[in-house]
């Protein structure tokens, strides 16, 4: 889809929303929009420029929000912090990863965005067993592979329901319905005002 007023609007709307989301105090861990922001832009964009920088620019708005709390005082969670390129490097992946999306339908929306979880953990935690960071496992097979259980075990007390293996899975899948929702929703509303507006004129 090309670039238009309509399509602007309707990225401006989700990336505000999704950046102010992950503020919200108490919300399920894991359970964030980004990564359905990646693939809807993927999907969506078909400038790759612009499919980028709009999921990645809301990922940075709210980590940029999250690091003025910290400053302030205000929440206990840095919004910026080491290794967190590898965050982005793989948003800028999963992007990529969205534009092979050829058929926008709720199979595709679904299916892509259960892969995209799983890349997500397998690039992200190699990422983090490969670096050193955040679990310091040793650097051989075995503690990549304990890279990946301490990453399940993680998984299993984030998302909407404690305990349930695929919480992150789960959260990915709403929130892409959610995002694709709203954009064609978004879409249809500003293509039917415009239509009107030129009937009347």
């Amino acid at each position: 889809m090309k670039i238009t007023r309509s399509t602007i609007l309707a990225f401006v709307i989700i990336l505000v929303a999704a950046s102010l989301y992950r503020l919200i105090p108490g919300r399920p861990a894991g359970f964030a929009p980004q990564m359905a922001m990646a693939l809807l832009g993927g999907a969506m964009i078909k400038d790759k420029k612009w499919a980028v920088i709009l999921p990645v620019l809301s990922l940075f708005i709210s980590d940029l929000l999250y690091q003025l709390l910290y400053v302030t005082g205000v929440m206990p969670v840095l919004g910026f912090y080491e290794g967190q390129w590898a965050i982005y490097l793989v948003f800028v992946l999963l992007t990529l990863f969205g534009s092979l999306m050829k058929r926008v339908s709720l199979l595709n929306i679904a299916a892509f965005s259960i892969a995209g979880s799983v890349i997500f953990f397998l690039i992200s935690n190699f990422i983090t067993w490969a670096t050193g960071f955040g679990f310091g496992r040793p650097q051989t097979f075995e503690g990549l592979m304990l890279c990946y259980s301490d990453a399940i075990a993680y998984f299993r007390h984030g998302g909407l329901i404690p305990g349930f293996g695929a919480n992150f899975i789960l959260g990915d899948v709403i929130w892409a319905f959610a995002l694709f929702g709203v954009y064609f929703l978004v879409e249809r509303v500003y293509v039917r005002k415009a239509a009107l507006q030129t009937s009347n004129g």
